[in-house]
């Protein structure tokens, strides 16, 4: 048997599975055109018009698998991880569904706060969750863009840590999470 390959039940159940990576691509998603927005004036109007409900999508889905992680055990550890390592990985798994959680929020604070109306879909209209300030609009855009700076470190370093045991220690941790399982030869 090979070591890159992580026994069925070590695995995470399929729903988990499946919502990490519907919040993987839609984070990912959600960051470039996050950069984008801001250095193009030309297709600003678009991507926020992409923004506002891949953020809703995003909040929708980061509340559906925080329930789902509540309700589900997760598979034991590796052996390969240490201590420190174990920590640090529940640590950051927190710390980003606290990201995911308020970086949301805080852009839907954010658009409630400028005074224009939340309207996602063409037509569906959000209620507003900040009163319409300047003051306030300008603190919870900075906030907006400094939690969108810490979800991005955070997730560079959950992709290293991946990347590290699924590159250098072969020990089975992607095959735990991806969608698929490899065939046996």
């Amino acid at each position: 048997m090979s070591r890159d390959r992580a026994e069925p039940s070590a695995r995470f159940d399929p729903v988990t599975r499946v919502l990490h990576w519907v919040v993987a691509v839609a984070v990912i998603s959600q960051l470039l055109i996050a950069a984008v927005m801001v250095t193009s004036l030309f297709y600003q109007p678009l991507l926020i018009a992409i923004h506002k409900p891949l953020g809703l999508l995003i909040l929708v889905v980061v509340i559906i698998r925080l329930i789902n992680r509540l309700a589900h055990r997760t598979p034991a550890p590796l052996a390969t991880m240490g201590r420190f390592e174990r920590f640090a990985a529940t640590a950051s798994e927190f710390l980003m569904y606290g990201l995911l959680l308020l970086q949301p929020l805080v852009g839907w604070a954010v658009v409630s706060a400028s005074g224009v109306p939340v309207v996602i879909f063409g037509n569906l209209m959000l209620p507003p969750i900040a009163p319409n300030d300047a003051v306030l609009y300008g603190l919870l855009e900075r906030s907006h863009r400094l939690l969108a700076y810490a979800l991005l470190a955070v997730f560079t370093a959950h992709l290293c840590a991946v990347l590290f045991h699924t590159l250098v220690l072969r020990d089975g941790l992607f095959s735990r999470i991806a969608l698929w399982t490899r065939r046996r030869r």
